[in-house]
């Protein structure tokens, strides 16, 4: 029997939601990207079409996306970077042949060439992470507040006071966990 992989979680800042395709790192890991088609497959929700990919090109995009994840993890708790993190986002980033469009409503989208490399849009998610970790756009990284989580996200929200990865998900088992304690603490004995 197959079993489908579970769904991606997409969200508005490509970077984090590149670290996202791993969730639930502190507690059972959810895999998002399985297998190579799956990488293609995400890859294209988000405009980068791409070639078919490898196993080990899986294997390179799964590097990038960890060392993203330490990286913005780091920054988020202002600490240090980590240098050999900073190195492989860096090496992917120079290695992208993407180049930056403008649309007639003034936002900045990524174009592919026709015959586009994995590499290249994972140049694209490199550079991104470097805009976002260095503080170059509007928001601040946060860390999930699920303990099981604690994912790396950007907060775009005015007040810069988001405690979720995602609502949906982490806020929604949190908030349950909280009701069903509210309520058991609230029953009377019979």
């Amino acid at each position: 029997m197959r079993t489908e992989p579970p769904d991606f979680r997409l969200g508005s800042v490509l970077a984090t939601s590149f670290t996202g395709t791993l969730s639930e790192r502190h507690g059972e890991p959810v895999e998002r990207i399985p297998t190579p088609q799956r990488l293609v497959d995400w890859l294209a929700e988000y405009d980068l079409a791409v070639d078919p990919c490898t196993p080990a090109q899986l294997d390179r995009a799964r590097e990038l996306r960890e060392s993203i994840h330490a990286a913005a993890t780091a920054a988020a708790a202002q600490e240090a970077l980590p240098a050999a993190a900073v190195r492989v986002i860096n090496d992917f980033s120079t290695q992208g042949r993407a180049a930056a469009t403008l649309t007639p409503e003034g936002e900045r989208r990524w174009r592919l060439t026709a015959a586009s490399r994995l590499e290249d849009a994972l140049g694209v998610i490199a550079a991104d992470a470097i805009g976002i970790i260095a503080g170059e756009r509007d928001g601040k990284l946060a860390l999930c507040a699920s303990p099981t989580c604690r994912a790396a996200f950007f907060d775009e929200s005015r007040s810069r006071t988001r405690k979720w990865c995602d609502m949906n998900t982490c806020g929604n088992r949190q908030k349950k966990a909280r009701f069903h304690a509210n309520q058991r603490r609230n029953r009377t004995p019979a």
